[in-house]
């Protein structure tokens, strides 16, 4: 398991220049916003507008501060999306755009290349104690809000608000947290048939 502190994200501009996302963790480690096969990152959203295009890109939005906002996914039901949400998948490359529901919100967006690779998003709550599992290839455990220890896999780690810990291979890990914490569990697999 490596440490990914808060300290250490990327900050760069969106791909459409209209804001900044914070690059939690990339693959390939030196990959552009072109030729990634996965992504992790957080976006601060002030204004109402389009969503940068990804070609060929699967992505899975969460809710992470702010009261949400609604999306305007091309062919769907426009799709209100709030911190009390589950995470929303949707195609990168079809033009989507968002209105803000009440004032400026950061979000987490996952991004997987089609056909190659799949991930799923899942909001964990942990109260004093409790594990986590993952059989995946990839997995990105994002500590949101609290702090709390990781102890597993032969390693103990420490994540406050903002850090957050790659694992390769499969992972078991025991959780303890001083009052209550809330994670985001980010799962990687090579596509089936890729």
């Amino acid at each position: 398991m490596k440490l990914l502190p808060a300290s250490g994200h990327k900050r760069m501009p969106w791909k459409n220049g209209g804001g900044e996302t914070i690059e939690i963790a990339v693959f390939p480690q030196s990959a552009s916003l072109s030729d990634f096969d996965w992504r992790v990152s957080m976006a601060i959203v002030a204004s109402d507008g389009p969503f940068s295009a990804f070609p060929g890109i699967d992505r899975t939005l969460s809710i992470l501060e702010g009261n949400g906002m609604t999306l305007l996914i091309d062919g769907r039901d426009p799709a209100r999306l709030t911190q009390a949400d589950a995470p929303l998948a949707f195609p990168a490359d079809v033009a989507t755009s968002a209105n803000l529901i009440d004032g400026t919100i950061v979000d987490l967006n996952v991004m997987t290349r089609r056909g190659k690779l799949t991930h799923l998003v899942r909001r964990l709550d942990v109260e004093r104690e409790g594990t986590l599992t993952s059989k995946a290839a990839t997995a990105l455990i994002f500590c949101h809000r609290g702090a709390v220890t990781l102890d597993g896999n032969g390693q103990t780690l420490a994540l406050s608000a903002g850090d957050a810990v790659l694992a390769s291979g499969p992972v078991a890990t025991a959780l303890k947290t001083p009052a209550r914490c809330e994670l985001l569990l980010i799962e990687i697999d090579v596509a089936q048939g890729a």
